[in-house]
């Protein structure tokens, strides 16, 4: 298997792990990344999930060396990789890119389809279709322009450049960059802080924010609306609470039902 999954408490890491090839992508790869994704998107114990690479690298994109005669039709991998990039864009929990080494075509689209990029030092980021005589794939089209505006999304798509991570980060291709040495203590650290937060509040969030992209202001307000309700009997109750009480707030993620003088304390506070 090319995809290993490990839980630290309540974070899981998925990794590539096949770094002969650069942690390339196969079909096989790809198909238990979306099993995975959907799986854990349902799986309440994980309030963080971390997408890397073994041996130094992140990916280096679709396994070409198994498009041959005798391989699956491209549909299906194709149809693999889409299902895979939709999981973990609609994961409603927050998900981390950690990328050392290259991170290139399908894979670093998969790694914009998440949340957060953690780049070392060592990363190097490349739309390298052009140089396969490909065009973008795995919702690279429609993430790449909204990370980094629609000229360099032209320049990085048409070109194939290849970024070291400083430019990475200057484009809004990571969220931040590292040293090496400095990646797993700060992975450690933002996964501690994400996993503590409340759960149905940020995966509301994610919604929003992703929702904000195809709508009206007023269309935002009316779901905003909607999802504090929601908040307002699950972790709202607590954060008050630790607020009168000076002390840090427990998220759970629980649903409380019965919170009709919490409501009224909301309104009077208005």
């Amino acid at each position: 298997m090319t995809l290993h999954v490990k839980d630290e408490g309540a974070v899981r890491t998925l990794t590539f792990d096949n770094p002969g090839k650069k942690n390339a992508l196969d079909h096989l790869t790809l198909r238990s990344l979306g099993e995975t994704l959907r799986a854990t998107a349902y799986d309440e114990s994980v309030r963080v999930v971390v997408l890397t690479g073994a041996g130094g690298d992140f990916s280096s994109g679709a396994d070409v060396s198994r498009l041959g005669a005798r391989a699956a039709h491209p549909y299906y991998g194709m149809r693999l990789t889409g299902e895979a990039a939709i999981a973990l864009h609609t994961m409603p929990q927050p998900t981390v890119a950690r990328i050392d080494g290259v991170a290139v075509g399908a894979a670093a689209n998969l790694a914009l389809g998440c949340d957060f990029v953690v780049a070392s030092t060592a990363a190097r980021f490349s739309e390298i279709f052009p140089r396969r005589g490909l065009s973008l794939d795995a919702g690279g089209s429609w993430l790449l322009p909204r990370a980094v505006g629609m000229l360099q999304a032209k320049r990085l798509a048409l070109l194939g450049d290849i970024v070291g991570a400083e430019e990475m980060l200057a484009l809004g291709l990571a969220t931040w960059v590292k040293e090496p040495d400095e990646l797993d203590g700060f992975m450690a650290e933002l996964c501690d802080r994400l996993a503590a937060g409340p759960p149905i509040a940020l995966a509301q969030t994610k919604e929003l924010l992703h929702r904000s992209a195809l709508g009206s202001l007023e269309q935002a307000l009316v779901h905003e609306g909607a999802a504090q309700a929601v908040n307002f009997g699950t972790d709202a109750p607590a954060a008050r609470k630790a607020f009168a009480d000076r002390s840090e707030p427990e998220f759970t993620g629980e649903w409380h039902l019965d919170r009709g003088d919490d409501a009224g304390e909301h309104r009077e506070s208005e």
